[in-house]
């Protein structure tokens, strides 16, 4: 009787893994490509809001006419507005652990509570703009305010794409496509948002605290 050769152990552990977590996608560094694609954006993301700071350091006192966004600042304002967007950060934390144990409606909430923290952020940046307007201080006042409103709104359109990302993500989950197996998506998505809360607290400082 002739013996059926065993299938080799490697093939054996990949194909169990396929069967229970999906294609495998992952770079010679044990990286998922997805995720290194998500690491390559943020990074040149980080040389743009470089870019950005800078400019601001260099012109936030060559300011020649009009108001300067430094007399109109109302610290404990932003201040209470960045704690919230802080907070988000917590509740995007919650929302990988909540997919990781495979409760996706746990998930879902904290998904949607983060997405809401982020709208308030950009509630309370929308109303800090239009306070600087009625006070006469426009984009186009002098190189500072040009250079504030450049910055902070690049800022705010970035946590806006966030807060329609993690919406989106709300309603694929609802339509039962995502699982625990696919909690790297979650992942990558907190990963973006992550970033953005950190360069909020470097533009805040940098903006708003250093003198």
């Amino acid at each position: 009787m002739t013996d059926v050769a065993a299938p080799p152990t490697g093939a054996h552990t990949l194909e169990a893994e396929d069967h229970g977590h999906g294609p495998s996608h992952h770079t010679a560094t044990g990286v998922s490509n997805e995720k290194m694609a998500m690491w390559a954006f943020l990074g040149s993301e980080c040389l743009l809001f470089g870019a950005l700071i800078s400019t601001y350091i260099l012109y936030h006192h060559r300011a020649v006419s009009g108001p300067t966004p430094r007399q109109l600042y109302d610290i404990p304002f932003t201040s209470v507005s960045s704690f919230v967007l802080l907070m988000s950060s917590l509740s995007m934390v919650l929302a990988l652990a909540a997919i990781q144990r495979d409760d996706l409606r746990r998930m879902r909430v904290w998904l949607v509570t983060t997405a809401l923290l982020g709208s308030t952020f950009i509630a309370g940046q929308i109303y800090e703009f239009t306070t600087f307007v009625h006070e006469g201080m426009t984009i186009k006042t002098n190189v500072t305010s040009g250079a504030f409103f450049v910055l902070t709104g690049f800022h705010g359109v970035h946590v806006t794409i966030g807060i329609i990302m993690l919406l989106s993500l709300v309603g694929i989950s609802l339509r039962g496509g995502l699982t625990k197996e696919k909690s790297e998506v979650i992942e990558i998505a907190g990963l973006y948002w992550h970033f953005v809360d950190i360069v909020w607290v470097i533009i805040f400082t940098v903006v708003y605290l250093i003198p």
